[in-house]
């Protein structure tokens, strides 16, 4: 449902915005997500340290600010972590505080726009000893990661159509590493009627 409204909006912008040179990066998008879905292996070794973790957090900003919320969703509802997700603004302002040796993020940093805020935070999460996994097609960034996990270089507006993907076999490989069934969540409706 997330990537289907993802690209809902993509095509939506492109046409009113009457860009070609959008609609040629959506054209480039299929052969992107074909390549985000060979992160599974990367995915499945960053989601063996979480087995153990009751809590974590994900992290974005801009574009990918509500990759984190998807992503997070996804491990609440597959793994029964608290999985909780912030911008990387949001979470400098308080949140860094639970920030202890081996305390689990997942960090979402695709595109130039907060390249050197991610970076910062980046640092900053490996100075107090975090366990850290990061998503970005930015090798320098990629090394300051525990497990780092690589993205297709794709346009920042279309990052989240490719970002979100390893996310998602993120929590599938959790909720395997934890036994668990991703198909079968406990208490999950998939339609809720509201009143």
């Amino acid at each position: 449902t997330y990537t289907a409204q993802l690209m809902a909006l993509a095509l939506l912008a492109a046409a009113w915005a009457e860009d070609a040179a959008m609609r040629e990066d959506l054209l480039q998008l299929p052969e992107a997500m074909a390549r985000a879905l060979g992160t599974e292996e990367a995915a499945r070794e960053a989601a063996a340290f979480w087995q153990q973790a009751a809590h974590g957090v994900v992290i974005g900003r801009g574009f990918n600010y509500a990759t984190a919320f998807e992503v997070a969703l996804k491990l609440k509802e597959l793994t029964y972590i608290v999985a909780e997700p912030y911008s990387s603004a949001d979470f400098l302002h308080g949140p860094i505080a639970l920030v202890e040796p081996g305390f689990p993020v997942f960090l979402i940093a695709p595109g130039p726009t907060f390249r050197s805020e991610m970076e910062n935070l980046a640092h900053l999460l490996r100075a107090r000893k975090a366990h850290l996994t990061l998503c970005s097609e930015d090798p320098a960034l990629l090394a300051l990661a525990d497990v780092s996990i690589p993205l297709p270089p794709v346009p920042e507006w279309l990052s989240p159509v490719v970002a979100v993907i390893p996310g998602q076999w993120f929590a599938v490989s959790l909720a395997r590493w934890k036994g668990l069934d991703p198909d079968r969540p406990r208490g999950l409706q998939k339609v809720t009627e509201t009143r």
